[in-house]
């Protein structure tokens, strides 16, 4: 009997291919976004691992305090050796050569038209000195190598996307100052580069322009002899120089620090994404549940016949599932392919925007094609199980009697009631949330009360169906007259599969509107906090987190019309409590002033008494935490300067979210006890105009700082929008990936209507001898779809505002207080599930339209 069952099952499958073809899209995309993220993202991998291990040297040895060769962004310059280190390495036994190499991250590299030349994707432009090293990753092909203070050479990558050409004008900003030269080459990389701005000067010249030390160098790096392996080389260096002299890594040692940076940042990218496509599948369960829901309806009679003549309700499961199991291997085994593709086409869209990945390291690992078609499969299979176990259970008599399977009304009850219990667990947990004292239990009450209340309305949407589709249908079918009420019997007619159909897309759109009200109220809070809190007229910072270099700060400083201007940094000390405990902590070192430009709400003295001699601030919670009160001292021993004693001077309150918790010092204090060499530059410039002036002043600040357009000069209207821009792109870049999810939820309603017409076809018939025209018919279609897209947005937007409001409550914990509807949005995204509904109406309803009437009447 088994070979029956598969014969029955792949005929089956093939007597509905037309009808199965949906379901396969749907399963084809879900595992395309998988195989594509994981092939995009070991490509990632392969790429930097190639770089990487190409570009380390046998041994690299870097100062002790510098953290696996990076830099320093704080000070604008990276750690440096004295140039006798290359000595001194290159008399160790088994070196076969050790070279002196230069490499900054802190500068900003502008063409003659002042336009910046570093990526616009977050890597790094990197300035260094030409040495053998680079050989092994970049061959010049055009020009020749700088040799000189007024040559430079630049990446081909660079050089072609801003059209740059030997003897071209560069200039170089860095904390040593500005100093220009002309294109003298141009190297092309010989393996991937990822998207990273590259310039090189001659030794000599580096030296000094990056590091301000003529001599210096950042690194040296080490060459094997034959037959000395990295490893005892390392240990023959160590013996030679001083084991904690300096730090030193093997290659491989190297590389591996460099691919774990890269790597942390490619995981949150892969789950990130992954997460997205797990949405995708839950949706695309849905639609598979209601195509073999419909599917073994409609086959009820065959059903029964083969259980009249001798198949078990075991057999019958298994042909059902068989086939879905069958349609899984399809659309998986096309989702893998689709799923290559999809690589490939992020891989030209990362490099359109400048991160160059190369399809020669596309990385399609084994276990990639096995993933996505285990996880396809099994997805498929569970989502028809289902209604497989349903075909199972019907009698041969009631299949022969019925023209469907007859519903079940205690199970009815049962689905009930779980729901409402969903439901209302749920709605406890984010009652919870929002009700937590701590942002951490709280997150974990709002988790459970998502996943509950999705649950519950996934499985309590029959019973809303037959409420929400009638208040939906006296607003918007009604005034269709008996079309519209022909819609509604129809959208009513089966209200499990409109619950199921409209859950679909419930779950993406509920997702939109929970980001989008924490979005609104993010904006909302935080430009609230500023109108509030914020009194300087000017904000100058980078947007990439490079310091205020000291040429831009003094033209800042001269610039006519400015009442003050003051520089914020952060310095590192170790603090102890008078309670005793110590903590490592960022200072906020800036000047008398920044009480003016940051109007903190006091719990005790006044702020700026914080910046008086030998005097400080604390926060409110630090402050109760560890019972300080007015006078009491701390111990502060700053990182490689002074330990001091400071007294309390005034305490902060942590109501606010600008600078919650900041401990404030004065820039006289920080520079009396942080060494020149080790004192941090401002990360940030706040400026206020002269009373009047400020309109003036705003249009001669930004001329000054033109010369340097690494950083941004914006007034406080300028921060909030982009405040609300830097939301808005984040925004953005998630709806694109729940685009996904509501394309198979859209497919979802496809599929769905054009069984719906399939299981009606002598019903369509009957109306259409009757008098219903074909465009009343369409228009019958359509409308239906309509409403039952309008029904799972009601639900997804109704949940998610919920869920979005919850969420707020907890932000209100660290500061962002204000609750904010995005109304336009929600209405928007409502009006569109309409235009939704009317897409997904196109095929069936035309293909309703087409019908034989005659034909229709005859059908079984």
């Amino acid at each position: 009997m088994s070979n029956t069952v598969l014969k029955t099952s792949r005929r089956n499958f093939v007597a509905h291919k037309g009808r199965m073809a949906l379901s396969a899209v749907a399963v084809m995309l879900s595992v395309a976004f998988v195989c594509g993220t994981l092939v995009f993202t070991d490509t990632m991998d392969t790429t930097f691992d190639k770089l990487f291990a190409v570009t380390s040297s046998d041994v690299t040895v870097s100062p002790k305090a510098a953290k696996g060769g990076e830099e320093i962004p704080d000070r604008g310059k990276p750690e440096m050796l004295d140039g006798v280190a290359v000595e001194q390495v290159r008399k160790a036994e088994g070196v076969a050569g050790a070279e002196g190499a230069v490499l900054s991250m802190s500068v900003t590299v502008v063409n003659a038209k002042n336009e910046n030349m570093g990526s616009t994707t977050g890597a790094p432009t990197i300035a260094g000195n030409w040495n053998d090293n680079e050989l092994k990753s970049m061959k010049i092909t055009s020009g020749h190598a700088p040799r000189g203070p007024t040559e430079v050479m630049v990446d081909a990558d660079t050089a072609e996307k801003h059209h740059l050409k030997l003897g071209d004008e560069l200039r170089t900003i860095a904390v040593t100052g500005d100093f220009r030269a002309e294109i003298s080459g141009i190297a092309t990389f010989t393996v991937t580069n990822p998207g990273a701005a590259v310039v090189y000067f001659d030794t000599p010249t580096a030296q000094q322009n990056l590091l301000g030390a003529p001599g210096a160098f950042t690194h040296v790096n080490v060459t094997a002899k034959d037959g000395v392996s990295d490893a005892q080389l390392k240990q023959n260096i160590a013996s030679a120089v001083g084991a904690d002299t300096y730090k030193l890594q093997t290659s491989k040692e190297a590389a591996d620090a460099n691919r774990e940076d890269v790597g942390s940042f490619l995981d949150v990218m892969k789950y990130v994404m992954l997460g997205f496509a797990g949405i995708a599948f839950l949706v695309g369960i849905f639609l598979i549940f209601n195509t073999f829901s419909m599917l073994v309806a409609q086959r009820t009679r065959e059903i029964g016949l083969m259980r009249a003549i001798g198949a078990d309700s075991g057999q019958v499961l298994k042909s059902v599932v068989l086939e879905a199991f069958l349609l899984g291997v399809v659309g998986s085994v096309l989702g893998v392919g689709a799923g290559v593709g999809l690589a490939v086409g992020l891989m030209e869209l990362m490099g359109q925007m400048g991160m160059h990945l190369s399809t020669d390291d596309l990385t399609v690992a084994w276990t990639t094609p096995v993933v996505g078609v285990v996880l396809g499969v099994v997805v498929t299979v569970v989502a028809a199980f289902v209604p497989a176990r349903r075909a199972g259970k019907v009698s041969p008599m009631a299949a022969l009697r019925e023209s469907g399977t007859p519903g079940d009304r205690k199970a009815g009850v049962v689905r009930a009631v779980l729901g409402l219990a969903l439901t209302a667990a749920g709605g406890a947990g984010l009652y919870l949330a929002s009700a937590a004292d701590e942002a951490g239990p709280g997150s974990l009450w709002l988790g459970l009360g998502v996943v509950l209340t999705l649950t519950g309305f996934i499985v309590i949407g029959p019973l809303l169906a037959a409420g929400v589709v009638r208040v939906l249908s006296g607003v918007v079918l009604r005034p269709f007259g008996s079309v519209g009420r022909l819609a509604e019997r129809n959208a009513l007619r089966n209200p499990r599969r409109t619950g199921a159909t409209a859950a679909a897309l419930m779950i993406g759109l509920a997702l939109v509107a929970c980001l989008s009200v924490v979005g609104s109220s993010m904006v909302a809070s935080a430009t609230d906090e500023l109108d509030k809190s914020v009194g300087a007229d000017y904000i100058v910072n980078s947007e990439t987190g490079q310091p205020v270099m000291p040429q831009a700060e003094q033209a800042l400083r001269a610039t006519a019309g400015l009442d003050h201007v003051t520089a914020y940094r952060e310095v590192e000390a170790e603090v102890t409590a008078p309670d005793g405990a110590t903590a490592k902590e960022g200072l906020g070192a800036t000047d008398p002033a920044y009480a003016q430009d940051l109007r903190r709400k006091m719990i005790a003295g006044e702020h700026a008494a914080a910046y008086g001699k030998d005097s400080m601030s604390v926060g409110s919670q630090y402050a109760a935490e560890h019972g300080i009160k007015l006078g009491d001292e701390l111990k502060v021993a700053f990182t490689g300067g002074n330990t001091v004693r400071l007294k309390v001077a005034a305490i902060t309150s942590d109501e606010g979210n600008l600078d919650k918790g900041m401990k404030y010092i004065s820039t006289a204090l920080a520079e009396a006890n942080v060494p020149a060499d080790r004192m941090p530059r401002p990360f940030m410039l706040l400026a206020s105009a002269k009373d009047g002036q400020q309109d003036a002043a705003y249009t001669a600040v930004k001329a000054a700082l033109a010369e340097y357009p690494q950083y941004k000069v914006r007034n406080q209207a300028d921060y909030k929008q982009s405040l609300k821009d830097q939301v808005g792109q984040l925004l953005n870049m998630v709806y694109g990936l729940l685009a996904l999810a509501i394309i198979v939820a859209v497919l979802g309603v496809v599929n769905t209507l054009a069984l719906s017409v399939v299981e009606r076809t002598r019903e369509i018939g009957l109306m259409r001898a009757i008098g219903l025209s074909r465009r009343q018919l369409r228009r019958m279609i359509r409308l239906e779809s309509v409403v039952i897209a309008l029904f799972g947005a009601l639900l997804g937007l109704g949940l998610g505002m919920g869920w979005g409001a919850t969420a707020q409550q907890l932000l209100a914990l660290q500061g962002l207080k204000v609750l904010e509807i995005p109304w336009p949005t929600i209405l928007g995204v409502f009006a569109a599930s309409a235009l939704v509904g009317l897409f997904a109406a196109l095929v069936p309803a035309f293909r309703a339209g087409r019908m034989n009437v005659l034909n229709a009447i005859a059908s079984e």
